[in-house]
């Protein structure tokens, strides 16, 4: 990359991105002398619901086939999804996670889109050297926002590496992140802008922030809280990145944070506790809004106490 040139982003993805992602690549644009040739699309998510999920107002017939298929794979965690499913379609908006079909988005308009099925083997994604040779042509740094857990020379292909967030403090809560943040009622929330190696949330951190979740009353609310940081995150971190005189922070093995395996979700035991603070803390928000709204009515225009 030439230092009179822009800095060329890449993206790999879902067919999809989430509202809070689209606003992150807007707000690099607009602070960050960039510009995003390609993008990468995950084509073995072929089932998934794009723009629909945003406005669910009904149960649909196809819900309750999904929550049996989510049993099979999830166990007891498919409870605490269909919660947030169910809280969706009562009027909970999630703004942040509406999905835009990747086609679709303004900011990515003028990049090359190109589907993409990689290998997969034990859940580690490898890209076809057609695709590690692009990206290594035309992004000087590419940002993830999809795919999962990748490797092999895609890694290396970027001068600048791939660039992924963990919602968490790699050096406390690797794995899950927030679910066992909120399972362990943390009070503070970090999230860790890393440039990827081959091991699980361990790479390089090339930026990070943390934020306060006491007052989140439920897991969603902390998911929320999170992925507002890392909307800013993201040009700080690239801002950083491609700077000569700048070295990501190498975190030694023995200093990173334990790893929480996606199977732990699955108990009964974990997942109740998600489940059941969830209702505890809407229940809480509720009676809250309340309590302040009838305070309002209470000390509107005309009233009087003796």
């Amino acid at each position: 990359m030439s230092v009179d040139e822009p800095i060329s982003v890449g993206i790999l993805c879902e067919p999809y991105l989430y509202e809070w992602h689209v606003r992150a690549l807007e707000t690099l644009e607009n602070e960050l002398d960039v510009r995003i040739p390609l993008v990468v699309s995950n084509a073995r998510n072929r089932d998934c619901e794009l723009e629909s999920w945003n406005d669910r107002k009904r149960v649909r017939l196809d819900d309750f086939e999904q929550f049996y298929d989510a049993i099979r794979r999830e166990g007891a965690w498919s409870f605490v999804l269909a919660e947030r499913t169910l809280a969706r379609i009562l009027g909970d908006e999630q703004q942040l996670w509406h999905r835009h079909t990747v086609d679709t988005v303004a900011c990515l308009e003028n990049a090359a889109h190109v589907r993409c099925d990689p290998s997969m083997e034990k859940g580690w994604f490898e890209f076809p050297d057609e695709i590690v040779t692009r990206v290594a042509a035309d992004c000087d740094v590419v940002v993830l926002f999809g795919f999962g857990l990748i490797r092999g020379a895609i890694l290396n292909a970027p001068e600048y590496g791939i660039l992924s967030f963990h919602p968490a403090d790699i050096r406390s809560y690797r794995g899950m992140g927030p679910p066992p943040m909120f399972h362990d009622g943390a009070e503070i929330a970090g999230t860790t802008l890393q440039q990827l190696d081959e091991s699980i949330d361990g790479g390089k951190i090339v930026a990070y922030d943390d934020v306060d979740i006491s007052d989140c009353y439920t897991l969603w609310d902390v998911f929320d809280r999170i992925v507002r940081v890392q909307i800013e995150l993201l040009t700080n971190g690239i801002s950083a990145v491609t700077r000569p005189d700048f070295e990501p922070t190498t975190v030694p093995t023995a200093q990173l944070g334990d790893l929480y395996y996606r199977e732990t979700r699955r108990t009964v035991g974990f997942s109740g506790r998600i489940l059941l603070n969830n209702l505890l803390g809407r229940t809480v928000r509720q009676t809250t809004r309340l309590s302040r709204h009838l305070s309002r009515l209470g000390s509107g225009p005309g009233h009087r106490t003796n």
